[in-house]
Parts: C-alpha cells; sequence; structure tokens
C-alpha cells in the first residue's frame, strides 16, 4: 500500500484556480499592471500641467507616447488574464482604443486642435463606457470602476462641448483629467490587491 504527500500549496493554488473566472478576477490579479497604467497617468498629467505646450504638435506627441504604453500596458494585461481563462475582453477592448487613438494621433497628418479634440473626446467616451460596463459586471473596486468612468466620459462631453481651446488651455484639461483618472486607477489597484490576497487567503484556507 502506498502513500502520497500533496503538496498543500499547490492544493491552495488549484483551490483559488478553482474559483469562478469573472472580470473581477482577472482585474485582480493584473493589479499591478492597472496600478503602473495610473503611475503612468499621474506622471502625464504632471508633466502637461507644469510644462503647459504652446504647440499643437507637442501636446500631440505627449498624448501619442501616454496612450501607446497605456494601450500596451492594458493588452499584456488581457493576454496574461486569457492565459488564466479569465474575462479578458475589458482589458483588451480599452488597450486596443489607446493604441488605436495614439496611432491616428501620431500619424494624422497636418492634425488640427478641433480634430485633436475630437479624437480626445472619442477616446475618452469609450474608455469611460467600458469602464462603467465592467462596474456593472464586478463587485471588487466597483466605485473605483464607476468614478474612472464617469470622470471619462464627462471629460469627453467636455471636449465635446467646448473643442475650440487653445492648445495650452487643452493641455491644462488633459494634464487635470489624467492626474484624476490616474489617481483614481492607483486607489483601485490597491482595492483589487487586497480583494486579491483575500481571495487566495481563503483558498488557502478552503484547502
Amino acid at each position: 500500500m502506498s502513500t502520497t504527500t500533496e503538496d498543500p500549496g499547490a492544493r491552495g493554488s488549484a483551490a483559488f484556480n478553482a474559483v469562478p473566472n469573472t472580470l473581477g478576477a482577472a482585474l485582480a490579479r493584473n493589479w499591478w499592471l492597472i496600478a503602473l497604467r495610473g503611475v503612468l497617468g499621474v506622471v502625464f498629467g504632471l508633466i502637461a500641467l507644469i510644462l503647459p505646450f504652446a504647440t499643437i504638435l507637442a501636446l500631440v506627441l505627449l498624448f501619442s507616447a501616454y496612450m501607446l504604453v497605456d494601450g500596451v500596458f492594458a493588452i499584456y494585461a488581457a493576454v496574461r488574464a486569457a492565459r488564466q481563462r479569465e474575462n479578458w475582453g475589458f482589458m483588451a477592448f480599452q488597450g486596443a482604443a489607446s493604441i488605436v487613438t495614439a496611432v491616428l494621433a501620431f500619424l494624422w497628418p497636418g492634425l488640427t486642435v478641433f480634430a485633436f479634440v475630437l479624437l480626445i473626446a472619442a477616446w475618452s467616451i469609450v474608455t469611460g463606457c467600458l469602464m462603467l460596463a465592467a462596474a456593472v459586471r464586478t463587485e471588487e473596486g466597483r466605485w473605483w470602476l464607476i468614478l474612472g468612468g464617469a470622470a471619462a466620459t464627462a471629460f469627453g462631453i467636455l471636449m465635446i462641448l467646448a473643442p475650440l481651446a487653445g492648445a495650452v488651455v487643452l493641455t491644462w484639461w488633459l494634464g487635470s483629467f489624467a492626474l484624476v483618472f490616474g489617481v483614481a486607477l492607483i486607489i483601485l489597484a490597491f482595492k483589487l490587491r487586497s480583494h486579491f490576497n483575500d481571495r487566495a487567503t481563503a483558498a488557502r484556507l478552503l484547502a
């Protein structure tokens, strides 16, 4: 008669992975990527507020760089979620929206302030709607998702209602929005981190 010893760590991991894969689980598992996106937003916001750009070209280049990196982080989080067979659509759509916006802004020849404002407005509204939809589908960090989604949607609407602001004023608006949005993402990330740790602890206790 033979006996086998089961690794408690493996059992804990299996119990954790047995939890139904939801959008909340995917967000919680990738909390650090959300935190990085938040830090990126805060850095962009501070740069825009401290060093306002007087030319539309400088503003477009700065915004494109921010959107591109943000989109890459979101796509990477989506890939990680897909590998765990978790809900990855929200992060993939958000990342794709950011990357497409960055490419359009960077490659659009002779981009005017008006066209740039409309591009930012479209991205903000799409991002806001995605975050609000995600808030409906998960309880983890719901209110911070709502805050971030509402801020993005409101900013997009503001851009549509006041599209002819000068480059410097537009930089201030962008900087303020990025700062608020980034802080909301950072707080959301640490809320998700707390949920992730609580679930991991519960899984170990149940194993």
